[in-house]
């Protein structure tokens, strides 16, 4: 796997309470300090008079108004929050206001891509192949600075699969994705770096989160993650992407959806709708550096057998909405 150099740096170690507010003018998010509130009977710490703690996923937009108001919220205003169960009360869509993230997609061994979606879930959909042997893996570093559950960062590592009740048409099926903005794949590693994130991820979605030390950091040519390693607390992961030149400001609308097996058993599926305000691509082996240490994630990764990287993305600014989950039949019978 072909990247460019740099130097590792020290890791941050895992903080619990590590979300704060991104809107600077609010008394509230200003004090310092958690508290606890209960999330499908887990006690999770939640920032102290944040977004979460106040509202529980469903802020009036007036809020976020007064207090970001740099941020766009015309999209926002076209959509309807509905309450839903999903293991806790909450509200479907979860609004994330202002993000950033970087996407790298690289080929991996197919048949061990095949071994690690469940039997049931891969007789509905399939790693896509892009030629013998070898499927896709897509490898996204997400920074929610400001969101219905406060800030965090995630990390998420899917095989690229085909859509649900659609033919693997391999490549085909690719590009169809690629022309509708709709993407489809199976989750593998969702590490997040607050305990609000997690809980909810694994409560609601039954995706597979955990917490640990996920630092970002940038400066005026690249934006790079550290991965902590959660057993060790050293540095497992170091993600560095290229801040591309002149990225399009042309408003572009990505769906996201995923296929997984519920609580109960049941498959199910879930998406997020982004509105990607400011975004570049490339396919320059250049634009990337991903460094693979020996912690649980890099070793999990060696084993894919990463190879050559495909397409980079540099999403500097985009808005998002994540819809609960519901069964896939659902889904099935609207195709």
């Amino acid at each position: 796997m072909k990247g460019g150099s740099f130097a590792v740096i020290a890791g941050i170690l895992m903080n619990t309470v590590s979300a704060f507010a991104w809107a600077e003018n609010s008394a509230e998010v200003k004090a310092a300090g958690s508290v606890m509130i209960n999330i499908g009977g887990h006690e999770v710490p939640v920032v102290a008079g944040g977004l979460y703690d106040r509202f529980r996923s469903n802020p009036p937009l007036s809020t976020i108004e007064s207090e970001a108001p740099g941020v766009d919220l015309s999209w926002f205003r076209g959509l309807k929050k509905a309450k839903v169960d999903m293991g806790f009360e909450s509200y479907s869509p979860n609004f994330y206001y202002k993000n950033n993230r970087i996407t790298a997609v690289f080929t991996a061994d197919l048949d061990k891509l095949r071994e690690l979606i469940p039997a049931e879930v891969l007789d509905k959909v399939q790693p896509l192949q892009v030629w013998p042997g070898r499927g896709l893996v897509a490898f996204t570093a997400y920074s929610y600075e400001y969101c219905d559950n406060d800030s965090y960062n995630e990390i998420a590592l899917s095989i690229v699969t085909n859509k649900p009740g659609s033919s693997n048409l391999g490549p085909i099926s690719l590009i169809g994705q690629s022309i509708s903005k709709d993407f489809w794949g199976y989750v593998l590693k969702l590490p997040v770096n607050t305990e609000l994130a997690r809980v909810r991820g694994v409560v609601g979605y039954n995706l597979p989160k955990w917490l640990t030390g996920i630092n970002r950091r940038e400066n005026d040519k690249s934006v790079t993650f550290e991965i902590v390693d959660s057993e060790t607390g050293k540095v497992d992961v170091v993600f560095e992407g290229e801040k591309l030149s002149n990225p399009s400001d042309e408003v572009e609308l990505v769906t996201n959806g995923f296929t997984n097996i519920g609580h109960g058993g049941e498959l199910a599926y879930g998406y997020a709708v982004s509105r990607q305000l400011s975004h570049a691509s490339s396919t320059s082996a250049e634009s990337v550096s991903l460094a693979l240490n020996e912690g649980s994630l890099s070793t999990f990764m060696k084993s894919l057998k990463l190879g050559k990287m495909m397409k980079y993305e540099y999403v500097p600014q985009f808005q998002s909405a994540l819809y609960a989950p519901e069964p896939l039949k659902s889904n099935l019978d609207t195709e």
